[in-house]
């Protein structure tokens, strides 16, 4: 099973979620290739909810993941943390969203959970917890506190730091790190735009029908990372038309308001 374990739904943070927007990227998910993806969307969106009660209108929803079409849909986040970095969980809706309930006083910049404090609320429930891009230098994870990195089940090799950084670098840094903390190595795409798909997935030896079959798998190292020979146009193309489309939906805001 092909699975992208870091994928947006929202063109941005600050963006509404919008339902012929994101059936586009389902399409396009399919149309790369793709059989399942992480939906992890950032924690503090705007109308983080909505997200998932349109979802539950557009898809039908076993309990485990959204049947999108024939793609699998598994529910998740992505969470900031006061010590500056990101951490991807996913699990079943109901502990998703239970998690983000928590986070309610953290939303704000300068006021996000600390790290320790995110591990111990997401460990009440069986998630899946993967520290994001650790070698973004906006959002570094590497510098941390190691006891609480271990607490995390595996570290994403990010498509955006590999179109930034080169391929290999990004692979040097991230894989022996991961390695000397006895994690593997998760991909993601990190995608908000649909030309991003495809550009990094993960393979899995056999098809997980939920999070919990996921993280067996990933810990088992039963699956392969495989990365486009066209990553670097992938997500430039995808960074290129982001910037264009938020252009776009900053006009679109402006003529309503002089309207």
């Amino acid at each position: 099973m092909r699975i992208d374990l870091h994928t947006h739904g929202k063109l941005s943070k600050n963006s509404d979620f919008s339902v012929d927007y994101f059936t586009e990227m389902v399409k396009e998910a399919k149309t790369s290739g793709l059989e399942a993806l992480a939906l992890t969307e950032h924690f503090n969106t705007r109308n983080f909810y909505e997200v998932y009660e349109t979802l539950d209108r557009l898809y039908p929803y076993n309990g485990e993941y959204y049947d999108a079409d024939g793609l699998r849909i598994f529910p998740g986040m992505e969470v900031d943390i006061q010590e500056t970095g990101h951490i991807l969980l996913m699990g079943q809706k109901e502990h998703i969203l239970a998690v983000r309930n928590g986070l309610e006083q953290y939303t704000a910049k300068g006021s996000f959970i600390p790290f320790a404090e995110l591990l111990d609320l997401a460990e009440a429930w069986p998630l899946l917890k993967i520290g994001a891009h650790p070698f973004r230098e906006s959002t570094p994870l590497y510098q941390l506190d190691r006891d609480l990195l271990g607490r995390l089940d595996a570290f994403d090799l990010n498509a955006k730091d590999m179109y930034q950084y080169g391929i290999e670098t990004c692979r040097g840094q991230v894989e022996p790190f991961a390695h000397s903390l006895g994690k593997p190595v998760t991909a993601g795409s990190d995608t908000h735009q649909c030309l991003q798909y495809g550009s990094v997935f993960n393979v899995l030896d056999r098809p997980c029908a939920s999070v919990a079959e996921l993280k067996e798998q990933i810990l088992a190292g039963s699956y392969t990372i495989e990365i486009s020979s066209d990553l670097p146009l992938r997500v430039k193309a995808s960074v290129m038309l982001k910037k264009v489309m938020k252009r776009l939906a900053k006009l679109d805001a402006a003529r309503l308001q002089q309207v």
